[in-house]
């Protein structure tokens, strides 16, 4: 008290809330301060958090506010000195009381003051430093102007602010600025100041679909499909519109949109591949590639037609709706992209077409590993080389999920999907953002992720995706959450915080109508999953036969696929040595799996080699080829677990535990089901360690020395 100041425990102060009647103390205690002072608080509580010295010389007019008279208020400990002209409010209840010296009926006017004086004092080239503190004062006085051509200036201002803000990933920002700059337009705007008006109108778009605002997007776009002068002056509109579409999982009505577009811009899509539409674009697109090395791909010549990089706009958008809807049509428009860059010159967008057609050559029928592998990273050069970080999210998540998967470790590619989810999340790219976290997930839990770790690390992911309004990411994250819950033995319905009644079961029904096959793809690969490694082979064939309905395009397989391959052929081995009348059936899923397997592993011993020894040992089991199965299922464990796959080494356990019970050796058998617990425990299984315990139990009679 002797150095006169209000002293404070910031930290305590800011943990803590001020209640009202003290900060209607402090607006009382600050009201016997000199009017100087008294207006430098008003001035200072309109200009948010923090402010310079520099703005508020600018307000002040005919008021003398020095620099004394700020350091006065440090002493009095409203404000906090950061710099040498910066200064931040002791805490946001203190800028309160300040602000509620301001009468209510007068703060509309008072705020109006304010930014009109900075904007009056601001020069053009202090204009972007100063751009929040004029607009954000001059919109809360807004009401108070009649003017229609200060309004129009308004409005331009808040078009500035929210370009700024979209440019600097201030989403929510950027959308409050462009709908408050449309507000202020009349009807006659169309007319009157149409290059501002389509422009708010673009950016707005922009804004509402970064921040899943589709329902006020939805309302949005209408005025402007009618009054744009131009289909070109629409293209921005109906690009948020389709994103909007394929992120609300409307997935028919985007699709229909988009093509429509295409069409519009020239480019045909077929509703329906055939055999012959494909081959014809295959044999194209390989003519124009033939003798061009990877130099020739990145220095060819820059696209410049407007249509044309509009159709390329729209054909990114088409590929990620064929791939869940219309899988056999997905590699058309990969084909196309292609084949536009070459004939008319690559763009950014290019570089997602290269990857993607990168991911077209690792696949069926092609397997060509290598070459895209090669294209691949052409793709990403291309990407660095035009400058294009917005295409990060999409070119890291058709690289390192379809193309490297077949080469490189899939531990590998871990860090590289959050890299492009934070990418996502900076450029507004929530789509792909989004889509790379959930391969993250997805790779990890077939990498052997701690399973209670993953739960919750995938409850974040679909709150996340939830709060974007994106329907397939936050369904996605719920259905492998679901799946660890399944595996530790927890009884909940993961559905539950985000739709009330929505179960597995309705999401599938809802899916299959909406022709979301992806999707339902995904549910059926999911209880497959589970069945299989609970033990329910019945049910997991049955997920098997179901699955088959939805078939794959060839742009791509994720980890899970490759998994599930792999787990159908565990199937089909198993069903085959029941001898039925279907043994045979059975039997050649399972060769159908050592085929793949044969084929992939010389380009990753890492990722398959422990799938393949597996699936062999269950070949020489029902073949009854005794010293083949015992050493493949040895070479299984040994691979599985010096590669990090620890719920497959437990696998591989306890498929060689269950043939040596078969074989009556019962003490090698309990030894390699407690190294499966072991292994299932570590993972965080506890359905499968139980089930596994219970074996032992059983077994445990049986063996030399117990009983």
């Amino acid at each position: 008290m002797s150095a006169r100041r209000w002293m404070y425990n910031l930290e305590e102060i800011r943990r803590k809330e001020i209640h009202g009647d003290v900060v209607s103390h402090m607006t009382e205690r600050m009201k016997s301060l000199s009017k100087n002072m008294q207006m430098g608080l008003k001035f200072a509580a309109c200009l948010g958090p923090n402010f310079s010295t520099m703005v508020l010389e600018k307000i002040q007019k005919d008021i003398v506010f020095k620099g004394s008279i700020l350091n006065s208020c440090v002493d009095l400990g409203f404000l906090q000195k950061e710099s040498s002209d910066q200064y931040v409010w002791a805490h946001d209840q203190i800028q309160q009381a300040a602000y509620d010296l301001i009468p209510l009926a007068k703060r509309e006017s008072f705020h109006l003051l304010v930014g009109t004086r900075l904007f009056i004092s601001t020069s053009p080239s202090e204009l972007e430093n100063m751009l929040f503190f004029i607009v954000d004062n001059m919109n809360r006085g807004s009401k108070l102007i009649d003017d229609q051509d200060q309004l129009y200036e308004i409005s331009q201002l808040n078009l500035e602010a929210g370009e700024k803000a979209l440019s600097s990933s201030a989403f929510h920002s950027a959308a409050k600025y462009l709908m408050t700059g449309l507000s202020l337009l009349r009807p006659e705007s169309w007319e009157l100041k149409y290059n501002l008006t389509i422009r708010l109108y673009d950016a707005a778009s922009e804004a509402l679909f970064v921040t899943g605002d589709f329902s006020r997007l939805s309302v949005l776009i209408e005025e402007p499909l009618i009054n744009a002068r131009s289909f070109e002056d629409k293209l921005n509109i109906l690009n948020n519109l389709v994103r909007a579409l394929a992120a609300s999982a409307k997935i028919e009505e985007g699709m229909t949109n988009c093509f429509s577009i295409l069409c519009q811009l020239g480019e045909e899509i077929p509703n329906e591949s055939t055999p012959e539409i494909y081959a014809e674009e295959v044999s194209h697109v390989k003519q124009l590639l033939e003798g061009k090395s990877q130099q020739d791909l990145l220095f060819l010549p820059m696209m410049s037609e407007t249509r044309k990089l509009a159709a390329m706009q729209f054909m990114n958008h088409a590929l990620t709706m064929t791939f869940i809807a219309k899988p056999l049509l997905n590699p058309i428009i990969v084909l196309r992209m292609v084949r536009m860059s070459i004939e008319h010159g690559i763009c950014n967008i290019s570089a997602f077409g290269f990857a993607c057609y990168g991911a077209w050559l690792v696949s069926e029928p092609s397997c060509d590993v290598e070459g895209g592998h090669r294209m691949g990273r052409v793709a990403i050069e291309m990407m660095k080389q035009l400058g294009a970080a917005e295409m990060t999210p999409r070119l890291y998540a058709t690289v390192y999920g379809f193309i490297n998967i077949w080469k490189e470790p899939w531990q590998a590619g871990l860090e590289r999907h959050l890299e492009a989810y934070k990418s996502g999340t900076t450029t507004g790219d929530m789509e792909y953002g989004i889509t790379n976290l959930y391969q993250y997930a997805n790779t990890a839990l077939y990498c052997g992720e701690n399973l209670p770790n993953l739960s919750q690390n995938l409850q974040s992911y679909a709150k996340r995706a939830f709060q974007c309004n994106q329907h397939n990411g936050w369904r996605s994250f719920v259905i492998l959450n679901q799946l660890t819950l399944d595996l530790m033995g927890i009884k909940q319905n993961a559905f539950c915080p985000y739709s009330n009644g929505t179960t597995e079961e309705s999401c599938f029904t809802s899916c299959f109508n909406n022709n979301n096959f992806s999707m339902c793809r995904l549910i059926c690969g999911k209880k497959k999953f589970v069945a299989f490694f609970t033990g329910d082979l019945d049910a997991a064939a049955k997920m098997y036969e179901q699955s088959q309905k939805f078939p794959f395009g060839s742009t791509g397989r994720l980890v899970h696929i490759l998994v599930s391959i792999f787990i159908d052929g565990l199937i089909g081995f198993f069903l085959a040595r029941k001898h039925r009348e279907d043994e045979k059936k059975w039997a050649n899923l399972g060769l159908y799996a050592i085929q793949s397997f044969r084929t992939w592993v010389p380009g990753s011993i890492w990722n398959f080699s422990n799938k393949l020894h597996l699936l062999e040992a269950e070949f020489y089991f029902l073949s009854e080829e005794d010293g083949r199965a015992r050493a493949c299922y040895q070479a299984s464990i040994k691979a599985a677990r010096e590669h990090r796959f620890i719920h497959e080494e437990g696998l591989a356990e306890e498929k060689l535990a269950t043939y040596l019970l078969h074989k009556s050796q019962h003490d090698d058998a309990l030894r390699h089901f407690i190294n499966a617990k072991r292994c299932y425990d570590s993972w965080g299984a506890c359905t499968l360690g139980r089930r596994v315990e219970k074996a032992i139990a059983i077994l445990l009679p049986l063996c030399s020395g117990r009983g």
